[in-house]
């Protein structure tokens, strides 16, 4: 038995990850948030749902056997214009929290994330800590510090005159 609840404990901890490993990861920290039973992740290794008014995808990379764990930060309708996504690596840079993960912008659904990702299976309390914090930090970086960036980058005659 779970420590969460009823169901089944998180895979064995210190194992590499494999899909499995990953499908049973995601399942878990899905049902210590109360989500409903599902996959974890689907036949083509994705998943995703709200943490705490984040939304938090999985990708299990066969290749690579990692499981990258991205909480959206803004999607934008465009592509960015130059310099808004290196504004965002400034901000990690600097030293604004992010969550554990790293700024990761994904070009094909122009997706902004914060992004973290095992190739060893964690344990399952340290990964749920984990996927809160990144989950939290997305949220502050798609608030204050996507107001930051859009600042230095389109205004930054405004920052001069503070």
């Amino acid at each position: 038995m779970s420590a969460v609840g009823l169901g089944p404990p998180p895979p064995a901890s210190g194992g590499p990850m494999t899909r499995e490993s990953a499908g049973e990861l995601v399942r878990w920290f899905m049902r210590t948030l109360g989500a409903a039973p599902g996959p974890g992740l689907n036949p083509q290794g994705f998943g995703g749902f709200a943490v705490g008014g984040a939304q938090v995808y999985f990708e299990y990379h066969e290749a690579r056997g990692v499981l990258e764990c991205s909480a959206l930060v803004y999607r934008f309708n465009e592509p960015p214009r130059p310099g808004v996504i290196e504004g965002f690596e400034a901000e990690a840079r600097e030293g604004t929290d992010t969550g554990g993960g790293s700024v990761d912008y994904e070009r094909e659904n122009r997706g902004l994330f914060l992004s973290r990702e095992y190739s060893v299976v964690p344990e399952g309390a340290a990964f749920a800590r984990d996927m809160k914090r990144l989950a939290k930090a997305s949220l502050v970086w798609g608030d204050e510090v996507l107001d930051r960036v859009a600042s230095r980058v389109f205004h930054p005659e405004e920052l001069e005159k503070r």
